[in-house]
């Protein structure tokens, strides 16, 4: 199966894909290096590709960070505690089958969307181009 990045972005389901100058651990790595120097918390970082190989099946690297501030997101959940359900924040480091590399991640806006918090607009604002830079820092050059 071929995986196509402008299948997975878009407006309709929420999801903001950019390339990667990087290979998919490594692309992780500057994330996480760009969140230590931001103070942000990471909270797994979770080698799904490693887990299907254990498990006998084949999958291109594809690596989750989790991470988050809870300065940031708990409006969220402030405004509707199931927003929850989406935080923290993850990413999702991959390789499509071409061997290029991407970097994907829920958009703010649709979230807030998906949990009906309206109100809270700022605080979407500041996540989704704080979320932009940590993109870019780890998928530059």
């Amino acid at each position: 199966m071929t995986s196509n990045p402008s299948d997975a972005s878009g407006p309709t389901n929420g999801l903001i894909t950019v390339p990667s100058a990087h290979p998919a651990a490594r692309t992780l790595d500057r994330l996480e290096a760009t969140l230590a120097t931001k103070g942000i918390h990471v909270f797994a970082r979770i080698d799904q590709s490693a887990g299907a190989t254990a498990a006998g099946l084949p999958l291109r690297p594809t690596i989750l960070l989790i991470f988050g501030n809870p300065q940031a997101g708990t409006p969220l959940m402030q405004s509707n505690q199931v927003a929850g359900i989406d935080l923290p924040l993850k990413a999702l480091a991959w390789e499509d089958d071409a061997g290029r590399s991407w970097l994907t991640y829920n958009d703010p806006g649709y979230t807030a969307d998906r949990h009906r918090t309206s109100d809270r607009a700022q605080v979407v604002a500041a996540m989704r181009q704080a979320l932009q830079s940590l993109a870019a820092a780890a998928t530059a050059p």
